[in-house]
């Protein structure tokens, strides 16, 4: 039986909202979500308490702990910070029982959140999730698991909530924030042109954008076969009267130094090494070569031709290929339910394939006036949500509605 918090706020307190984000794109998606809570309940005062990055805290979130507390990688960190991570769940969730808040809601950061969203639900505070956890590619079963930890979980992608239907959870779609934030023209011919302007690009010149992965341990796989496939390309397109040059995207300066060392040997393959996120980059190119990811998706959204791509360690791969429930690893892919780019995998991964690949997409291009049109459609849906408003409004009027539900506002709003 839930304790502690089934009554309407005091009459003139603010509505008392927990947003928990532990890695920047979840910061971003918080952020958002405040602006549209504020507009949506206006005129009521709304307060947000937890732990954000630096956009959350521009928009009034009340810290409780530093970000970076929750910056964790790979496997091994975040057992060695066990004891540090449980004593911040523990003061987090106690916190928010103490300040007896109307709703709590977890921004990604899926084993954390769920943790201390079940323990909230649990003291009868209403939970929600936002960003599903990809229940349609790893361990499905995980949909009972989020149904006991939030009583409602927001979704990015159209084909997600159909997941939750046997259980009690409202799992909605309200689009996905990139698809909103990436205009229909971001990828067209003038930006292009602006973009390689930008970056000191020739315009004249073949520009491909290699995507390796943020992570050391991504771009120590990735990036040498990368190269090796750019290299096997830029001596095909000579052959006909066209040189290539390559745009490699660096999040920190420690990944720029990782992949300057790697790329040495490739130095006959012109490269520009951009510090920065990958939107400029892929504004600019005419053809990308990327790990599966998020890149994907914002690539497809650039309307950029790309090849998709990943390997991972041999046990590591093992692991995934008998957890993964999916046959496509490239979100275009998956959201149309067929093989809307290529993608190559494991050993398939080879500088020869990528090679014929990228050569493939880039002829297709040049030839096929219809090639790109499935992005456009997939755009579109992935803009508007079930709201029709974007994201960031759908994620509010989730929020408000559990608010409603709950008691926690008169029906009035």
């Amino acid at each position: 039986m839930a304790v502690g918090v089934a009554h309407n706020p005091p009459v003139g307190e603010p509505i008392r909202i927990g947003l928990l984000a532990g890695e920047p794109s979840g910061d971003m998606l918080g952020a958002g979500l405040m602006q549209s809570l504020k507009a949506q309940l206006q005129p009521h005062a709304v307060h947000f308490v937890g732990m954000g990055g630096p956009l959350m805290q521009a928009e009034g979130l009340e810290t409780l702990a530093d970000f970076d507390a929750l910056a964790v990688n790979g496997f091994r960190e975040p057992l060695m910070r066990l004891p540090s991570l449980y004593k911040l769940y523990r003061r987090l969730a106690a916190t928010f029982i103490e300040r007896r808040i109307d709703a709590f809601v977890g921004i990604d950061f899926n084993v954390f959140n769920f943790i201390l969203e079940g323990r909230l639900k649990r003291h009868g505070i209403a939970t929600a999730h936002y960003v599903s956890p990809s229940v349609y590619a790893w361990r499905r079963g995980r949909t009972k698991k989020v149904a006991r930890c939030a009583d409602k979980v927001f979704c990015l992608f159209p084909f997600e909530p159909a997941f939750y239907q046997r259980h009690d959870i409202d799992a909605r779609f309200i689009g996905h924030p990139l698809a909103s934030e990436i205009p229909a023209d971001a990828g067209s011919e003038s930006a292009r042109s602006a973009a390689k302007s930008q970056l000191g690009l020739n315009p004249s010149h073949l520009s491909l954008a290699l995507l390796p992965g943020s992570r050391g341990s991504e771009v120590a796989l990735m990036l040498e076969p990368m190269l090796s496939a750019a290299r096997l390309l830029a001596t095909e397109l000579r052959t006909r009267g066209q040189e290539l040059q390559v745009v490699i995207p660096c999040l920190s300066p420690a990944r720029k130094a990782q992949v300057d060392r790697l790329a040495e040997p490739f130095a006959d393959v012109y490269q520009l090494h951009y510090l920065g996120s990958a939107r400029v980059p892929l504004i600019a190119c005419d053809l990308a070569l990327v790990k599966s990811g998020t890149s994907t998706l914002e690539t497809m959204l650039l309307r950029r031709p790309m090849v998709v791509t990943y390997r991972l360690g041999y046990w590591t791969y093992l692991i995934a290929k008998f957890l993964l429930k999916t046959p496509y690893i490239a979100i275009p892919n998956i959201l149309a339910k067929r093989p809307l780019v290529p993608e190559l995998v494991q050993q398939a991964a080879t500088p020869q394939a990528m090679f014929r690949a990228l050569l493939g997409e880039w002829e297709k291009s040049q030839t096929d006036p219809d090639y790109l049109l499935a992005f456009d459609d997939l755009h579109s849906e992935l803009a508007l949500g079930v709201s029709g408003l974007g994201a960031s409004t759908g994620a509010a009027l989730g929020v408000v509605d559990l608010l409603l539900e709950k008691g926690r506002l008169p029906s009035s709003v």
